[in-house]
């Protein structure tokens, strides 16, 4: 039997990226953080997270492999989510992770909160380990504002810095056209930078029940992005995708989070496809949007425990 505690044990996790369906910043709060509110949306594009725990050794050992060798610092989000929650849990003994890096990076895809999510959930699996949520919730929030919606998948509401979520019903699956500008990439601190400048202009806005009503009611359409003026402003032709998404059939286009990524909403995947022609020199990815049962079989979780 103790033989058998320290035995190797593996899981295979596939890490969503994500778009937002409206995006609002509504002003800088007193911790210099914004204000946000957006709805979350999971597609199918996704890294894979390989997590294997050898229990039984008297310290935590980390280690971390990656077909990107440049995610392999001291900060990436996968080995500060395995030490947190191993510390949480009282875990000892050794985790290795190996990740599959597809999502493309700095593009507003929430990839590295995905895959921070994913090795919360990875260890608890494999360790069989239980906290209650709003202890999970906190982990994830400490680790990044957009890690406790990946605990959930499918749709929610996100208000204050993003990590508080509230899972909406899902909307019906609709195939999305994401294009990833190769030569392109959007700091996210300078995104906040630029939209801080404009804030003082802004109307009052929506309340949140009028919020959700204008961005999720409508079901893929009135899609809104409050990054988009500032970062188009100076990256235009990320205003030129959206609009090329648009002439070739797009229900709406958006930017990705703070960018600089761009989507289209599609009929079906043949038009995503034609469409995705015109974008020779970037990265395009054709995918679809998952519902919330659809991302926990996927994951082998139930955010309730």
């Amino acid at each position: 039997m103790a033989r058998a505690t320290n035995m190797k044990r593996s899981v295979r996790l596939r890490a969503f990226a994500k778009i937002n369906l409206c995006l609002h910043v509504v002003g800088r709060r007193p911790d210099a953080y914004h204000e946000l509110r957006t709805i979350f949306q999971v597609i199918s594009l996704h890294d894979t997270l390989e997590l294997s725990i050898t229990p039984g050794t008297s310290t935590l050992e980390l280690g971390l492999s990656s077909n990107d060798k440049t995610l392999l610092g001291p900060d990436n989000l996968v080995l500060r989510a395995i030490d947190a929650i191993s510390r949480e849990i009282g875990f000892q003994g050794s985790v290795s992770a190996h990740l599959e890096k597809r999502i493309p990076v700095a593009r507003g895809l929430g990839g590295g909160s995905s895959d921070a999510a994913a090795a919360l959930i990875g260890l608890l699996r494999l360790t069989k380990k239980k906290i209650p949520l709003e202890r999970l919730m906190e982990i994830a929030a400490g680790l990044g504002a957009d890690v406790p919606f990946f605990l959930f998948g499918g749709r929610a509401l996100a208000v204050n810095r993003g990590d508080e979520i509230y899972p909406l019903p899902n909307g019906p699956k609709q195939t999305i056209l994401v294009v990833s500008p190769r030569d392109i990439a959007v700091s996210t601190k300078d995104a906040y930078e630029w939209i801080s400048a404009e804030l003082t202009k802004r109307a009052k806005p929506p309340k949140i029940w009028g919020f959700c009503a204008l961005c999720w009611s409508r079901q893929g359409a009135g899609i809104s992005n409050d990054f988009e003026r500032p970062v188009f402003s100076r990256y235009p032709r990320l205003g030129e995708i959206r609009d090329a998404l648009l002439e070739r059939g797009a229900a709406d286009a958006a930017l990705a989070g703070s960018g600089s990524a761009v989507f289209g909403v599609f009929r079906n995947p043949a038009q995503a496809r034609r469409a995705a022609r015109a974008f020779p020199e970037d990265s395009v990815f054709v995918v679809e949007t998952l519902s919330r049962e659809d991302y926990g079989r996927s994951l082998g979780w139930r955010v309730n425990g």
